[in-house]
């Protein structure tokens, strides 16, 4: 099994920021390396178990849906390889789970599309049936694919704090209207191509989540991590059925042992720190993410 890396030490570069999964350091001021580390998180939480080999296989799959939608927008990888910026004895560190990628200034604002009605969506549409201000159909069940993709955007939040569902108005409120639009109408027609392409690999996309910057000369781009389990939901599509939670490829299984725990005689806050995670469900969530990759991108 690969030694798990929970947290990079590179001294050779500048740290910029460590994410709940990536650390990010700068390469001059037109780059950044992105080095995925292999932590875990739910509910904006870093487990303080890491998960050996994730890092590797999220870049893998990362890299894969970057090649395969590149006709319908920029992003930021250089071409660079990653190991090309750090001294050898850093390599390790790097080889095989980062990105070398142009330093964009990012929107503050995620762009979400969902295709299916779960998790935080399945319980705003019980109370309003609505998601994100996008009025649905009545009678809709956990897990009904929806008429048609809806875009439900969320507001970044500061670290360690938890994202915000948005309406559509207020991103464009936040970074205007004609670049509101140009964000969801290409995130969800990345949606739509990928889901129609996971389809055919046995794997529903229920929703999923996309990163934008502007690169110097204001044009959007892509960035961060893409249709990879620990920014989407994927569903297997032999045991889907609607009106129940379907088993999944991501970190829901994980995220269904947090609900259930208990801390002190009383359900877990969703507050650091987390629980201890057991072996069991680390090893289960590393399986399934093992799988997703297998299924996506083996010929």
């Amino acid at each position: 099994m690969t030694e798990a890396l929970h947290t990079s030490a590179l001294h050779s570069l500048p740290l910029l920021a460590r994410g709940k999964v990536r650390d990010n350091y700068a390469v001059g001021d037109d780059r950044i390396l992105m080095v995925a580390s292999d932590r875990l998180s739910a509910f904006d939480v870093i487990m303080g178990e890491p998960i050996p080999g994730k890092g590797e296989l999220l870049t893998q799959m990362a890299l894969f849906w970057f090649d395969k939608l590149g006709s319908i927008c920029p992003n930021h990888l250089t071409g660079e390889a990653p190991e090309s910026v750090v001294r050898a004895d850093e390599v390790a560190q790097v080889r095989g789970r980062s990105m070398l990628v142009q330093r964009l200034t990012p929107l503050p604002v995620e762009a979400v599309v969902r295709g299916y009605l779960a998790g935080s969506g399945w319980k705003e549409y019980q109370a309003t049936q609505s998601v994100c201000g996008v009025p649905l159909p009545a009678g809709l069940t956990n897990a009904a694919k929806l008429p048609t993709p809806i875009y439900t955007p969320a507001a970044k939040a500061a670290a360690g704090e938890h994202d915000e569902n948005i309406s559509f108005e207020r991103m464009s409120q936040i970074i205007g209207a004609d670049l509101a639009g140009r964000v969801r109408d290409i995130a969800i027609r990345l949606y739509r191509e990928a889901a129609a392409y996971a389809l055919t690999r046995g794997i529903i996309i229920a929703d999923t989540k996309f990163e934008f910057g502007l690169d110097q000369d204001g044009t959007l781009t892509l960035m961060d991590e893409i249709l990879t389990p620990d920014s989407s939901r994927f569903w297997p599509q032999a045991s889907y059925q609607e009106g129940t939670n379907p088993p999944s490829y991501d970190k829901q299984f994980l995220r269904d042992w947090l609900e259930s725990v208990q801390v002190d005689g009383a359900p877990w806050n969703k507050q650091a720190p987390a629980p201890v995670m057991p072996a069991l469900v680390a090893n289960s969530t590393s399986m399934k993410y093992k799988e997703a990759l297998s299924r996506l991108v083996s010929n």
